[in-house]
């Protein structure tokens, strides 16, 4: 493909304004960092003050024990609700507990969560709100849950025929198939890409920021690379950039183009939606065939230098980016 293909999504400012923007990011990023640093070493202080009160009254700073149920819990039993802080233990909501533990991102365990699949201490817990901590003994369908504390970020270039899930009950190829060598750790696909389309595609056992990625209102930017059964005719062009309304709501794309100057059945997209199938659907309903669908940016990551079917770790930069892309975004639309 020529390298005109994508000149339309290209950022045109200069390279002193570039500069000047990627110097306010890193120092966004050591103000957050320090700022980080202190809450974190202030909370310790904290906490070592409490324990030496303890001690000093004569008590055991330890977890006090967890008063057993009255009666034995069920699948429909009620969740175990209002539990006491306990003074000096770290706590999380249990669905981010889960999504530590590699289970699946945050949104995605709150709904296993209120499945009933999910004991805390052999009580089952149905509130994904449920405050836990590292000691606590979380399993789901009885298989103990434990968070990671080092975090994996892969980039794969996704083939067609592979499933984007982290297990398939039918068998199927999934794209943990593909990366099972990189990393002991229990990663899941962040987003979904279906079986036939291929290109970038994140793998995380991040937790937070796979919440913050999937998440509508952080309005990620994905670009793909269509081909149609036919030339995109200029009316169409026009029609779908004016915005086209879906059995699910209106969608504008945020922007189009030939992405091949002779040849325009091939259509460069980007958009931010997280609809399902949202560009094949978009396509579909203006008469169009979507013959192959290829994500060639997500999030501002692309597949440069990394083969189909192909993986590689994010660099501590890209991670870094790709954090404070979501933080400058939020605070931006705040």
């Amino acid at each position: 493909m020529a390298k005109q293909a994508f000149d339309k999504f290209k950022n045109t400012r200069s390279n002193a304004a570039k500069k000047e923007d990627f110097r306010q990011a890193k120092r966004t990023i050591k103000k957050e960092i320090a700022e980080g640093m202190a809450r974190t070493k202030a909370r310790k202080a904290a906490e070592a003050a409490k324990a030496r009160e303890i001690r000093a009254a004569g008590g055991v700073p330890t977890k006090p024990a967890r008063t057993a149920p009255a009666t034995k819990p069920t699948g429909s039993a009620k969740p175990t609700v209002g539990a006491k802080p306990r003074p000096g233990v770290p706590q999380m909501p249990l669905n981010k507990y889960l999504a530590h533990g590699g289970v699946a991102s945050r949104r995605e365990a709150a709904e296993i969560i209120k499945q009933g699949t999910v004991k805390v201490n052999g009580a089952v817990i149905t509130e994904p709100g449920f405050k836990v901590s590292e000691s606590d003994d979380v399993r789901l369908n009885n298989k103990k849950i434990t968070p990671s504390a080092d975090l994996v970020y892969i980039l794969l270039n996704k083939p067609k025929d592979y499933i984007t899930t982290s297990s398939d009950p039918e068998g199927r190829k999934t794209v943990i198939d593909l990366v099972r060598k990189a990393t002991d750790a229990r990663i899941y696909p962040v987003g979904r890409l279906d079986r036939n389309t291929t290109g970038v595609l994140l793998l995380t056992n991040d937790g937070e920021l796979a919440q913050k990625l999937a998440h509508p209102a952080y309005e990620v930017k994905k670009v793909y690379e269509v081909r149609l059964d036919k030339e995109l005719t200029k009316k169409d062009f026009d029609g779908i950039m004016a915005g086209v309304t879906l059995e699910d709501g209106p969608i504008t794309p945020d922007a189009l183009a030939y992405a091949d100057a002779k040849d325009k059945s091939v259509i460069g997209i980007e958009i931010h939606s997280g609809k399902n199938r949202i560009v094949r659907r978009l396509f579909e309903h203006m008469g169009y065939s979507v013959k192959n669908l290829d994500r060639v940016m997500y999030a501002g990551l692309t597949k440069k230098n990394v083969d189909r079917g192909h993986w590689r770790f994010l660099a501590e930069k890209e991670v870094r980016l790709l954090k404070y892309l979501n933080t400058s975004f939020t605070r931006k639309k705040a």
